[in-house]
């Protein structure tokens, strides 16, 4: 699925983001908004990772999401 889609659903799609990033915060995710570029800053914040392995992250939960 690509990022669009994602982001035109972002509502729903915070429920599958939680159960897999569950550091992530209800109004972290409502600032995010939608926004590919804040959502991966975010992942990279929250988890310690570098910013390649929070894209890797994000893009493989796209693809199954």
């Amino acid at each position: 699925m690509n990022w669009d889609k994602v982001k035109g659903n972002w509502t729903q799609a915070k429920g599958t983001i939680k159960s897999k990033w569950g550091k992530l915060t209800d109004d972290e995710l409502t600032q995010i908004d939608g926004e590919r570029d804040k959502f991966v800053g975010k992942i990279q914040e929250k988890y310690g990772i570098a910013r390649d392995e929070a894209e890797k992250q994000v893009d493989d939960w796209t693809k199954d999401y």
